[in-house]
Order: C-alpha cells, then structure tokens, then sequence
C-alpha cells in the first residue's frame, strides 16, 4: 500500500493550504513558481518539483499556494478527469479567494479569478460558451488567415530590412499576433493594441495587474458593442450572431479568452521556433545537411519550450490521493505544460518530436485550444516568411545572454537582439484597416 505524501509546510504563512501537523514522508517548503530565479531557469524548479512527487505544493505568488502537476502522467490525469473529478470555477471552488486570503493586487488573481468565460465555467455553462468560440473560429479561412499573416510580416520586416538589426521581439513576434487577431476580430486599430497590451502585461504577472484588468475589461466591452452597432466578417461579430446568445459581458470575455490566448502565447512561439532555427545547428543546418522545416522546429518549441509553460487551473471535487500525493478540494492545482512535455519518464528524443502532436502545449480533453491549427498557421508562416526574408539572420549577442520575460505562466524572451545583411524593402501593401 502506498503512503500518501504529506508536506511539512508548518513555516509558511498563514492560509497555505500545505499547512498541517500530517506524518512527514517528504519535508518541503512550497517552492516559487514565480520571481527572477525561477524565470531565469524554471526547468531547475520542475526538475526538485519532480522530486517530491508527480503534483507537487508550490506558491504561485507571493501569498498564494497551490499545487503543481509536474509528471506528462499527472497531467493528462487532471486534464482527462475535468470535469469529472476535478473543477474549474474559482468562485465555488478555490477556498482561499472565498476565504478573501489572497491579495486582491496579486498577478496570480487576474490569471485565475472567476470570469463569464468558457475557460472558468463548468458543465452547461461552459458548454454554452465553449461552442461559441468553436463554432466562431471554425468560420475563419485560413487560406486568408496566411496571406494576412504574409501581409503583415512584410510590413513589419519592410520597417528594419535596411538597417541589418533589431530586436524581434519588439520589432516582429510581438506585433505580428497583435495585428493579426486584431485584423481577425475586426477591432479597430487603436482599441486593439489597448486590448492586447493588457494581457501581455497579465501574462507578465505585472504588479499593477488590478488597473490593467479593468481596463483590459472595459476595452473588450467597448469592442463587442462596437460590433452589436456594426457587424462585419470578423470573429467578433459571428460570436454575437452565435445562437449561444451572449451577452455584453459574455462578449467580453469571451473576446479577452480568444485574444489572450492568440496573442502572448502566440509571441512566445514565434520567437522561441525562430531562436530554435538560427542558433540550433540541428535546425539552422549547413551546405551539407541542409535545414530543417519550419513545422518541425514548431513541433520540437512545442514539446521542449512551451509557450504557455504552466497554465489550466483546476481543483479537486473531493479529496484524491494521487500516486501518493494527496490533492485537497479547494486548493488550485496548475498544469505545467512544460514540465510535462519535458518530463524524463517519456522518453522521447530529437527526432521523435517531429510530427509528433502528442505534446500538452495545447492542453487536452474538453478543455484543450479550441483551434491550435490558427495557431500554427500563424506562427508558421511567420517564421517561414521572416527566415525567407531576412537571409542570413543570427543572435546579435550569445544565447546565454539573452533574458525570459518574468512570469509564472508563460515561457517568452525580454528580448532577441538580431543581425542580418540588409535588404531591400518589399512592395508588399500594408494591411487594410478595419473597423
């Protein structure tokens, strides 16, 4: 019979639901999954995490605990048992924000409080609202979708192809999502980029994080009544001609979920598939090797260096004892995509992540992407077109020195400093406008 983990965690602070005076199998304090040193190396942390157990205690921020998953195992347990044994509404389920124990300035809150969207509800509800975003993004072509994609690459790379440097963060894989899920829900310009840089700033966990949620609320609000007004081709409008029939503020939510999840996660690939093609002799090859495709380095990012590295809060309906670890109800448990897909009991090499789609970078079960082939098709192309522009493109500084963004939910660069032989601008028009 196995005996169940239990944490000595009679440290920390009041309110850590680790806390206990339970027999110890294994003495841990919950480690950060937040700060500069994590950030710096978050594979160190997965790895001591592993130690202790496949989920493990951990604090999400200052003065929020939670647990882990760590193991590919333990994930796909908790993503396949949603919603069976596990829930995903933190308005009935997570204790300490019912308890009022965590800090209402906390970045952990605005990535896990409770919104009217699919990502946060349950059953019916969820649903509801899940079918709506399907249903919605299944309308987009995404023969359209490249050549936008295509359009608003030229121009971006047309602003630094003479000058032979830049950072592509700031100068490519950060805008080019941006313009893009704008150009997709038809968002005027300006509104958009108040939208986008919201959450950006919520994935970067940002400490002002109360102000920028309201005002990330209040642009999508602007914009779902915007298209209520004046509808168009776009995702935003055939969301409210859904027979899900939403509401305003159904609307935007579901607008802040899609956008969220379309823009910064779709930034980080970009730029980590990019790094991966310039700096990786296995991908960037030689005259004699030759280089490797843009969808397998896509594939290797997507196992190795996930995106959205730790993500999908959930919690226990009813006490589990998992593989030896004991799972509360009203404590979150977070998927950490990149733990998971990096874990060493699978196993899996170089070669066998290409064409490999067995990897959680895009979750799983019901609660999996709605559309990871927009994804793909976006930061495909980009790449593909970046790589084709820019011949001859390399880090301006070594791969050592470059820096992540801070964050406990994503996995992106502060930024990649480039070189490459200047060239020409293209004729390529910029993309229309809309409206």
């Amino acid at each position: 019979m196995t005996t169940p983990h239990t944490f000595d965690v009679s440290g920390p602070p009041a309110g850590c639901p680790h806390r206990s005076d339970r027999a110890v199998s294994a003495a841990v304090w919950p480690l950060p999954i937040h700060g500069p040193a994590f950030s710096a190396d978050p594979r160190a942390t997965y790895a001591r995490l592993r130690e202790t157990g496949p989920i493990a205690p951990v604090e999400i921020a200052p003065g929020v605990h939670g647990y882990l998953a760590v193991t590919y195992d333990a994930a796909l347990h908790l993503l396949r048992n949603t919603p069976g044994k596990f829930a995903k509404d933190p308005a009935q389920h997570w204790r300490a924000l019912r308890d009022g124990q965590i800090p209402p300035d906390s970045p952990a809150l605005m990535m896990m409080q409770p919104r009217d969207n699919a990502l946060w509800k349950d059953g019916v509800e969820h649903a509801r609202l899940r079918g709506a975003i399907t249903g919605s993004l299944a309308r987009v072509d995404t023969h359209a979708l490249a050549a936008t994609v295509a359009r608003i690459a030229d121009t971006l790379i047309d602003r630094i192809a003479a000058q032979g440097h830049g950072d592509l963060m700031t100068d490519y894989a950060d805008p080019l999502p941006m313009q893009t899920l704008i150009s997709l829900f038809g968002c005027p310009p300006e509104l958009g980029m108040r939208i986008v840089r919201a959450i950006a700033a919520l994935f970067d966990t940002a400490a002002d994080a109360a102000a920028i949620n309201a005002e990330l609320g209040a642009a999508c609000l602007e914009l779902a009544d915007l298209k209520r007004r004046r509808p168009g081709a776009d995702v935003t409008s055939w969301l409210l001609a859904h027979p899900a029939a939403l509401t305003d503020a159904e609307m935007a939510q579901q607008v802040l979920l899609v956008i969220g999840a379309g823009t910064t996660p779709t930034t980080n690939l970009i730029a980590n598939a990019t790094l991966l093609m310039i700096s990786d002799e296995e991908f960037s090859g030689d005259v004699f090797s030759g280089v490797r495709p843009v969808p397998d380095a896509l594939d290797h990012v997507l196992w190795t260096d996930p995106p959205v590295a730790t993500y999908c809060p959930l919690y226990a309906r009813e006490p589990e004892t998992y593989r030896g670890v004991r799972l509360e109800p009203g404590v979150p448990i977070l998927v950490s995509f990149a733990a998971a897909n990096t874990d060493p009991a699978l196993g899996i090499g170089p070669r066998q992540r290409s064409g490999n789609r067995a990897h959680l970078a895009f979750s799983a079960g019901v609660r999996g992407c709605p559309a990871p082939n927009l994804a793909r098709v976006i930061a495909e192309t980009a790449v593909e077109h970046l790589l084709d522009r820019l011949p001859g493109l390399d880090l301006a500084v070594p791969a050592d020195q470059l820096t992540r963004r801070p964050g406990t939910f994503h996995s992106g660069w502060a930024a990649l400093p480039v070189t490459f032989p200047p060239v020409a601008p293209s004729t390529a028009p910029a993309p229309g406008g809309t409206s």
